[in-house]
Formats: C-alpha cells, sequence, structure tokens
C-alpha cells in the first residue's frame, strides 16, 4: 500500500511535471504553517528539494523561460538557486538576464561571485568578467583560476600569466590552468617550464603538457614526455589515453598506438568515446582505414564525434565517396552533425571536385543554422574557392561576422588561385586594418596572386614585409614563390641569383620553379644549368625532364628531344600523361589527347570539328609551337585540336544546360595554344569555361581569361 508520504511526493511531482501553476499551489499548501495537512511540517523541507530538482530538469533542458517562471514563483530562493539560474543563462548565452539576476540577489557567496564571472567571460564580455573580479569581496583559489582560463581563451596570455604570479595560494588546478593557457595560445616552451616548476603535478598536468606539445606540432616531444609519465607509474585517465593515441596518429607512431589499445582494452578504457574516437582516428591517419571502419562499426552508441572521425579517416585516406556516404548515413540516423562533422565533409567535396555536393552540403548548414559559424564558413570559402566557384566564396566571406586568421586565409588564397590577385592584395589590407596578424600562410597566398599576375614590385614588397615579420618565420615554399615571381617576369638571371643567395639550403622544387619559368621565356641556357641542379638533387625527376624536352621542342631542337627523351628510357622515367575530366551529375568523365574511348565520341567530335570552323571564322590560328612532336603541320593541328581539355569542353558543351558554366578539370598545366582557344570558344558558345591545371584556375568568359594572360 502507498504511504502518505509518498502520496505527498507523486502529487508535488506529477503536478509540476503537469501544470506549473498547479504545482505551485501545491507548494504553498505544504508551506503554509496554518495548513492542516498532517504532514506538512515534515514534508516542506522534502518539497523544496523537488522543486530544486524540477528546476534543475528545466536548466538541463535550456528551457530557460519555463525555468524562469519556476524560479518567481519560489518563495525566498536560495543562493544556490540563484546561482543555478547564472549558469543556466549563461549556457544560454543571455549574460545580461544572468547580471540582472545576479544583481536582484540579497546575498551572494563566492560560489555564486565565481558563476557570474565564469559567465560573463564564457559569454564573451571579458571586461564584465574582469569588473566582477575586481569588485569580488573576497577571492578564492577557483576565482583566479576562472579568471586565468578566461583571459586564456580571448587570447590574453600574458594578462593571464600576471594573474596567475600575483595569486596568494596556488592548487595544483590552478597550474593546470596556466599550463593549458600557454599550449591553447602556441607558447609550449613557456608551457613546459611551468609544468617542470608544478610543486605536485597530477595526471591532469601531465596530459595537458602531453596535449600542448603534440596540438603545436611537436608530437614526438609530446611521446617522450608520455614515456616518462608511464614510468613513473601514474594511473592513466581515459583523456590521457585519448590524448597520447592523437599524438601517435600525428606522429604516425602506429606500434605504439595498438600497444595503448591493448591497455586500454585491459582496463576497460577502450569503450570510452574519447578514446574510441582517437583510436578510429589513430588508425585512419596511420592508412589502417578498415580497423577504423571496424572500431566505429563495434561501437554500440555513436555519436557526433565518433561518426566525424570516421568520416575525416576516409578523407585522409582519399575514400571521399565514403566519406560523404557516411555522412549521409550520419543524417539519415537522425544525428545532427557538429561543425567539424562539416568541415570533414566539405574536404571531401574538394577532393572529389564535387561543387554540386557542396552546395547541397551548404544547403544543409543553412537549415541546421550552422552556416555562419565561423569554422563552417572557413570551410564553405574553401569548398567554393577549390571548386573553382570564387564568387560565392566571396559572398559568403562577406557574410561571416566572426572572422579570424583561418577566414582571411582561406579568402586570400582562394583569390590567388582564381586569379583576382589585386582583390587578395585588397584583402589584406582590411586584414590588417582589423588588426590580425598575417602568419606564413597568408604571405604564401600573397605571393602567389604576385606570381599568377606578374606583380614584380608588389611581390617584392610583400616579401620584404615577410622579412621584417618577427612573428612569421620565413619558409622554403615562399622563397619558391620569390623565384617563380621573378622568373615569370622573365628575370631568370636574378632569380638564379636569388636562389644562390638564400639563406637556407634550396631543394629541387624551387630549381622546378626556375625551370618552368625558363619554358615559358625559352630561354636554353638558363633552362641546362637549372635542370643540372635538379638532376644532382633528384635524379629520377620526370618533371625535369619533360620541361628540359618540352623547351627544346618549342626551339625545335629536335635532336635534343630525342636526347632527353632517351635518358628518361634509359632511367626507367615515364612521362604522366596529361588528362582532363569533368564531373556531371556525380559522374566523372575523363578525357586524354586524341581519346576516342568514351560513349559520345561521335558527338564529342563532332562538336570539336564545329568549333574548329567557328574559330577559324574568328581568324584563330594554331600555335604549333606547342606541339611537341616532330611532325608536318597538319599533324601539329590535328593533335593540338584533340588536346584533352578541348574534349573535356565538347563533351561539357553538348551534355549542360545553354547558359550554364562549364567546369573543367586537368592534372597538368594548360598549353598556350589551348588557353588561346579556350578564350575563343568562350566567346563563340557566350558561355562561362572555368578550368583548373596543376598551377591554378583559369575563368574564362567573352574571350577573356581572368588570368589576364598571365598563365
Amino acid at each position: 500500500m502507498i504511504s502518505e508520504a509518498s502520496e505527498v511526493d507523486s502529487l508535488v511531482m506529477s503536478t509540476c511535471r503537469l501544470h506549473l501553476d498547479a504545482s505551485f499551489q501545491v507548494f504553498k499548501l505544504l508551506s503554509d504553517p496554518t495548513t492542516s495537512h498532517p504532514l506538512a511540517a515534515r514534508r516542506c523541507q522534502e518539497v523544496g528539494s523537488h522543486w530544486k530538482a524540477a528546476l534543475f530538469r528545466l536548466l538541463e533542458s535550456r528551457d530557460m523561460d519555463e525555468a524562469h517562471r519556476l524560479f518567481t514563483r519560489i518563495p525566498s530562493p536560495s543562493v544556490q538557486l540563484y546561482t543555478m539560474m547564472i549558469n543556466g543563462y549563461s549556457r544560454t548565452n543571455r549574460i545580461d538576464e544572468a547580471f540582472r539576476l545576479f544583481g536582484c540577489m540579497p546575498v551572494r557567496d563566492t560560489a555564486a561571485w565565481n558563476s557570474m564571472i565564469k559567465a560573463a567571460l564564457d559569454c564573451g564580455d571579458s571586461s564584465l568578467g574582469r569588473k566582477l573580479f575586481d569588485e569580488m569581496p573576497e577571492r578564492n583559489v577557483i576565482s583566479w583560476t576562472t579568471m586565468i582560463s578566461g583571459l586564456s581563451r580571448f587570447g590574453w596570455i600574458d594578462a593571464a600569466a600576471e594573474l596567475f604570479s600575483r595569486m596568494p595560494r596556488r592548487d595544483t588546478a590552478s597550474w593546470n590552468a596556466m599550463i593549458s593557457a600557454y599550449c591553447d595560445n602556441g607558447r609550449v616552451k613557456d608551457a613546459r617550464l611551468l609544468f617542470e616548476k608544478t610543486p605536485q603535478p597530477n595526471v591532469i598536468s601531465w596530459t595537458a603538457m602531453i596535449g600542448g606539445h603534440d596540438q603545436n606540432g611537436e608530437s614526438d616531444k609530446a611521446l617522450l614526455l608520455f614515456h616518462k609519465l608511464w614510468s613513473s607509474g601514474t594511473k592513466l585517465t581515459p583523456s590521457t589515453y585519448a590524448c597520447v593515441l592523437t599524438a601517435c596518429a600525428n606522429a604516425s607512431e602506429l606500434g605504439l598506438g595498438t600497444q595503448l589499445h591493448s591497455h586500454t582494452v585491459r582496463t576497460g578504457y577502450s569503450s570510452d568515446a574519447f578514446v574510441s574516437t582517437s583510436l578510429v582516428n589513430l588508425y585512419a591517419k596511420c592508412k589502417q582505414i578498415e580497423d577504423s571502419i571496424q572500431l566505429f562499426c563495434e561501437r554500440k552508441e555513436r555519436d557526433v564525434v565518433s561518426w566525424t572521425a570516421l568520416i575525416t579517416g576516409y578523407g585522409l585516406n582519399d575514400r571521399h565517396e565514403d566519406a560523404l556516404d557516411e555522412f549521409n548515413k550520419m543524417i539519415a540516423s537522425g544525428m545532427r552533425p557538429n561543425q567539424s562533422t562539416f568541415t570533414s565533409a566539405l574536404n571531401s567535396c574538394c577532393g572529389l571536385e564535387a561543387l554540386d555536393r557542396g552546395k547541397k552540403l551548404h544547403a544543409t548548414t543553412v537549415k541546421l543554422g550552422l552556416e555562419l559559424d565561423v569554422f563552417v564558413g572557413n570551410s564553405l570559402v574553401v569548398m567554393y574557392s577549390k571548386c573553382g566557384d570564387i564568387e560565392d566564396g566571396l559572398m559568403l566571406f562577406d557574410r561571416m561576422d566572426g572572422r579570424n586568421l583561418v577566414s582571411w586565409n582561406s579568402i586570400i588564397v582562394g583569390c590567388a588561385q582564381n586569379g583576382y590577385a589585386t582583390l587578395a592584395l585588397k584583402l589584406f589590407d582590411g586584414m590588417r586594418q582589423v588588426n590580425v596578424q598575417p602568419d606564413e600562410i597568408t604571405y604564401t597566398g600573397l605571393l602567389t596572386a604576385c606570381s599568377h599576375s606578374r606583380m614584380l614590385e608588389r611581390g617584392r614588397l610583400i616579401f620584404h614585409l615577410l622579412k621584417h615579420d618577427s612573428s612569421v618565420q620565413v619558409k622554403l615554399e615562399h622563397y619558391v614563390c620569390m623565384v617563380d615571381i621573378l622568373g615569370r617576369c622573365g628575370n631568370l638571371e636574378e632569380a638564379e641569383e636569388f636562389i644562390r643567395n638564400m639563406p637556407v639550403e634550396p631543394n629541387s622544387k624551387i630549381w622546378l620553379a626556375l625551370l618552368g619559368a625558363c619554358r615559358m621565356h625559352a630561354n636554353i641556357e638558363v633552362a641546362r644549368r637549372t635542370s643540372k641542379k635538379v638532376f644532382d638533387m633528384e635524379p629520377d625527376s620526370s618533371a625535369a625532364y619533360v620541361l628540359l624536352s618540352n623547351i627544346y621542342a618549342s626551339a625545335g631542337r629536335w635532336n635534343d628531344v630525342s636526347q632527353t627523351r632517351l635518358m628518361m628510357r634509359c632511367r626507367g622515367i615515364t612521362k604522366v600523361p596529361g588528362s582532363s575530366w569533368i564531373t556531371l551529375k556525380e559522374t566523372r568523365h575523363e578525357f586524354v589527347c586524341g581519346d576516342r574511348s568514351h560513349p559520345m565520341a561521335m558527338e564529342i567530335y563532332k562538336k570539336l570539328d564545329w568549333l574548329g570552323v567557328k574559330l577559324k571564322e574568328l581568324g584563330y590560328v594554331y600555335d604549333r609551337t606547342f606541339a611537341l612532336h616532330d611532325v608536318d603541320d597538319e599533324q601539329k593541328e590535328a593533335a593540338l585540336a584533340h588536346h584533352s581539355e578541348k574534349l573535356a569542353i565538347a563533351f561539357g558543351l553538348i551534355s549542360t544546360v545553354e547558359g550554364s558554366t562549364i567546369r573543367v578539370m586537368k592534372n597538368l598545366r594548360v598549353c598556350g595554344d589551348c588557353h588561346s582557344a579556350i578564350k575563343v570558344i568562350s566567346q563563340v558558345v557566350g558561355r562561362r569555361i572555368v578550368l583548373r591545371d596543376s598551377t591554378r584556375f583559369h575563368h574564362f568568359r567573352d574571350g577573356l581569361c581572368s588570368c589576364g594572360d598571365c598563365w
């Protein structure tokens, strides 16, 4: 039989669930000292705890409006209930309401002050957080630690360090907070010094320092530190295992990773969500994707983190179709993707050059309210740029509110690769106006823009800025860009001298950049010297042999061509065949020069013949210097007319809607004859043609190209 006490409990909880006002009446009845209910005196405290539980449930479900309605009906709420409400407002980013409630508190304890400070910092109001901290009547170690962590999130690491130095008393948590602050802001050396001074480091201290090394590109040091931790006999937590497994993945230490996998199985941690996800990531990064799939399939409960890890793993192993299929399965299961999921899926769209699928993902981000999230927005900008739709990338960038360094880099690099050099430089000026510090990627994008548009003096200026920017290290790729600028502008001897005077040892890539410029300017003497440098470093460089052979062929030096090709055969070096492809309705159609294997070959060649007639009517003449075989002029013209990119364009013309954009990808650099011909074709057919070759995008429209003929 149910007791009277149970009946009262049941009445309170059921009415609380069904109707707030009715619940309040029950609470008043039980709290009224004049009530005739025999259990009133005994049960009032228990009923109060029921209200606390009801408020907690509303806050957990983030129903702040209903929670506020309930809170206003509770007579004399305790400090703890006020603090619960402040935390609830913080989680829903309603800092103004949290602060108003804090101001209404009749009594505030240290925990309430700490919660309000944390709420301000979590909601991005650093000035309010600092003001509250300064006004606190009494601070404890949690107050100081909260401020240190909050300032770190804003990047104010020196202010956090100054607070840490002033702390009257520090516990291990405060030392850990400062270590994490240094690591999160890239100051891993300072973090390591602090870690070494920590009086009583615990497993969290070790884990923070291991993660700090790994996150800052020092995975080897992270693993060395882990070996010290292991030798100390400290019991590891699931977080430690997850952190070390991530370091193993980044350092490609599959052996150690598999040993740790065995340990997690023995300790029972392998079922932990973070450990399991780290294992999926480990095997994927170490090119053992089947093991990643198996681990994922063995999980009974799949969350967004584990699903994202598998999608990312597929992408890392160039299985982009599988990645997008898995993303679709995730959506179909009802699981909501997060920012990282979209980033991985959009990266796979880039890998497939699948603009249409990228646009579908974009539509999904809009439905979920994630379009303008900075991480998703950055990935969308990259996707549009890498798929040759820089205009949509620019529109999206313009709509983004919280741009970070990655946002600026993404659009600057995208503009550089799509022939919008002037805009890339203008964006850089805008970036500096809002005090965003450039990094090495920014400078690479700017130098690339100058190279692709032959902006010699702007290139010199950007390189000068780079050399005198103390926050950025000049890397070999920057020197490669500068050589490319000099070479494209015809300053071949200056480029040679530049390489000789470099403070770092040049590699084959930088000499290949100069050799490519020799091809552009038909400079045989510099080409011979440059190719020798490449062959000394990389004897089997097929790119160098092909470039040298093409330089000789353009000059009609067929004996040198034959000798170069003979050397290639003797060394077993094969030339990568040129190919172009176009993707329609998620199907890739690929072509090579003179290809007749496509099911629509007859229609394709018919369209090419029609284009040939139209080109001649407009006075176009084939540039036979780009026919790199010793045959007669008629054969040269026939070969040029059937280059792979022209076949792909002809297929696009007969397979797409009139007026739509044709997008073609090519694995090698587009030849000069094709570049000139496609300009005229765009005029003839009245359509935009986007061609991506091995170095950049070309946007052809109305007889012009976005590169300004600086191809």
